[in-house]
């Protein structure tokens, strides 16, 4: 086992910060890839994935990534959003997770190697610094090939080392059923196969 595979690391994902990266670059994202590519950087000691739920919604867009990410190797940190009417008369929702995350970040800072902050959020700069003290390196996950980049360019300086999620996208991109479909079939011409 080399010293690079022997590493504890621990995935800390800004759930909404990471959705809209990916929209950003026209993809979703399999979570399942996700966890398959950062196993092969080393031993994930965890997954957490952070995120805000409107609790009384009938159905939330949100709740069966929710669900499959907790049984399938994802620790879920969540909380229920806040719902507002903001000056203008707007009704807003409001649910950041930073502290979450800044907080279960440095607790477990002593027992890990590395850490991969998938967050473009200037906010964890000083974060990343403190953790960075206790001899932790700190990737960050994030875009600055999308217009305007998803990457505060302190956040990006201040980390270890940076990786562009465009860069992940043909490892991590979720293959939708219609393009598996297209791809599983022979060289057909497209006429032909829409009339088949």
């Amino acid at each position: 086992m080399t010293a690079l595979s022997a590493e504890r690391i621990a995935l800390f994902i800004d759930g909404s910060n990471l959705y809209a990266a990916a929209r950003a670059l026209g993809f979703d994202i399999d979570y399942k890839n996700l966890l398959d590519v950062f196993n092969e950087r080393g031993r994930v000691v965890r997954a957490l994935y952070y995120t805000a739920l409107i609790e009384d919604q009938e159905y939330s867009p949100i709740r069966p990534l929710v669900d499959w990410l907790d049984y399938n190797g994802y620790t879920l940190v969540t909380k229920p959003a806040k719902e507002f009417t903001d000056h203008a008369g707007r009704r807003k929702i409001k649910g950041n997770m930073d502290i979450e995350l800044a907080v279960d970040l440095m607790e477990m800072a002593p027992h890990l190697d590395h850490v991969y902050l998938f967050s473009g959020d200037g906010d964890f700069r000083r974060l990343v610094e403190s953790v960075q003290r206790k001899a932790v390196r700190v990737t960050v996950v994030s875009s600055i090939a999308t217009s305007p980049p998803m990457i505060a360019d302190d956040l990006r300086r201040q980390a270890d080392a940076f990786i562009e999620l465009a860069d992940l996208m043909p490892r991590i991109a979720r293959v939708h059923r219609d393009q598996q479909t297209a791809a599983n079939e022979p060289d057909t011409p497209p006429a032909l196969r829409e009339s088949a």
